[in-house]
């Protein structure tokens, strides 16, 4: 199929054949027609497979149509749960839109707020927005929603993840009813379901990404961690991994990024943190040097795991597994894009054992586990079945037994009598301390008795 079949304005074709696109990925050849034709439409595809595209390219082609009605409100909304997502639809929005006459804006957190009110009381035809920086000028009474036809949700499980969902309906709320709602997910079931038939009208539906595609172009492996020291040695080591080109390392805090980022640099690494606590110009400017080559690891919080697409990652290592299962899946598609592969390792400790389980339960396989020679785990992994998180009494902590391990981050002999965490002897102590028994108190005399003596 070629994408002159879908009718499209001429001016949208040749800015896609511009762009070197032919053939339609297969969330495009499905949606284009469903969003042309008007109807509602929810439909879930996994991250790097052109979905952005599958609804800016129909509802460019709606803008270039005259409006069902005047005003300066806009006529599209597209709602991204991260500045991120919002920045790459505008992105797409720019690169297919280029020679079409219509006027688009951005309305996001990070930014300053008088350019923004500036851009709402202008006409305006396509709004790309995050809910909270939304419902702020909402509040204000600076937002006009009279006017839309289009209603799109971009990434509505994250948005899901993040807590967004009262924002998403008071936003829909004064909306007009006669619109067409589209709904873009990378899962279609339980409460993402829900807010679906909650907002749209007898939507169509199109399910693509199955949670539990292998992500055969990517190499996944789980390396059992003691501690936080052990999967420092862990990163460290795949850092040297020679087929290593540029890798995203997330946390789960951004404090945790900012000083593993900062150890990263001190270590002569081209490192650098992303995650929602910078401002948009910052993270602008660390993926545009992502982008350049001038950054080769990242280190992220989830804020990152979508909608940052840079073909060149070749490594996507997990320090901390993430909260909600699904995240998983968007961390892990950052690499092994576009065709080439990619390498995901995570480093789970016994504290996390029942998250890896949750992201097993949702791919439907589980993950292979592998060691490294001279960093291999004292604690066994849990049981099946078993809920406890205690090191087994089998394993014996050995911390002579390797070198270049996590108590030997120098190497040489020296480094053996060092301990894996200095304040484990304490703590050793205090957990094997027993009070010894109270004697019996003598019992007190009466105060007569005391008076006599």
């Amino acid at each position: 199929m070629h994408f002159n079949e879908f009718q499209l304005d001429p001016l949208i074709l040749r800015a896609v054949d511009a762009a070197g696109f032919s053939t339609p990925t297969p969330i495009q050849e499905k949606a284009i027609p469903l969003v042309l034709s008007g109807v509602d439409l929810m439909a879930s595809a996994q991250t790097g497979t052109g979905k952005t595209a599958a609804f800016v390219l129909p509802t460019l082609h709606r803008l270039m149509q005259p409006p069902a009605k005047k005003g300066r409100g806009p006529r599209v909304l597209v709602l991204t749960p991260t500045r991120e997502l919002a920045a790459q639809v505008d992105a797409d929005i720019q690169k297919f839109g280029r020679s079409c006459q219509f006027t688009a804006g951005n309305i996001v957190g990070g930014v300053g707020y008088a350019p923004q009110i500036k851009l709402l009381k202008r006409p305006l035809d396509l709004l790309v927005a995050t809910p909270g920086r939304l419902m702020d000028h909402m509040e204000q009474g600076l937002v006009d929603f009279s006017r839309l036809e289009v209603f799109i949700l971009d990434e509505a499980d994250r948005m899901l993840d993040m807590g967004f969902v009262p924002a998403v309906r008071k936003i829909s709320a004064p909306m007009p009813k006669k619109r067409q709602t589209l709904l873009f997910s990378a899962t279609l079931e339980g409460q993402v379901l829900n807010m679906a038939q909650e907002m749209l009208n007898k939507p169509e539906r199109i399910q693509l990404a199955v949670n539990s595609r292998r992500h055969d172009d990517i190499a996944q492996h789980v390396y059992l961690a003691d501690d936080a020291a052990h999967k420092h040695a862990l990163l460290e080591h795949h850092l040297k991994d020679e087929t290593l080109r540029q890798a995203v390392v997330f946390t789960r805090t951004k404090r945790r990024a900012d000083r593993l980022a900062t150890k990263l640099i001190r270590s002569g690494y081209k490192a650098a943190p992303l995650h929602g606590d910078m401002r948009q110009g910052a993270r602008k400017k660390t993926i545009a040097k992502m982008k350049s080559g001038q950054v080769s690891i990242l280190v992220a919080t989830d804020v990152a795991a979508r909608g940052l697409d840079i073909k060149d990652i070749s490594h996507v290592i997990n320090l901390d597994l993430p909260m909600v299962a699904e995240d998983y899946i968007h961390r892990i598609g950052r690499t092994g894009r576009a065709g080439a592969t990619g390498m995901a390792a995570s480093f789970v400790s016994l504290e996390e054992w029942e998250l890896l389980t949750a992201i097993q339960k949702l791919t439907g396989w589980e993950l292979p586990r592998e060691t490294i020679p001279g960093l291999e785990a004292r604690s066994q992994e849990p049981r099946k079945g078993s809920r406890s998180n205690a090191p087994s009494k089998k394993s014996k902590p050995n911390r002579n037994r390797r070198r270049g391990g996590r108590g030997d981050q120098g190497g040489g002999p020296s480094a053996k009598k060092k301990t894996a965490n200095p304040g484990a002897k304490k703590a050793a102590k205090k957990r094997t301390f027993r009070r010894p028994p109270s004697k019996k108190r003598p019992r007190r005399r009466p105060a007569s008795a005391r008076a006599a003596n």
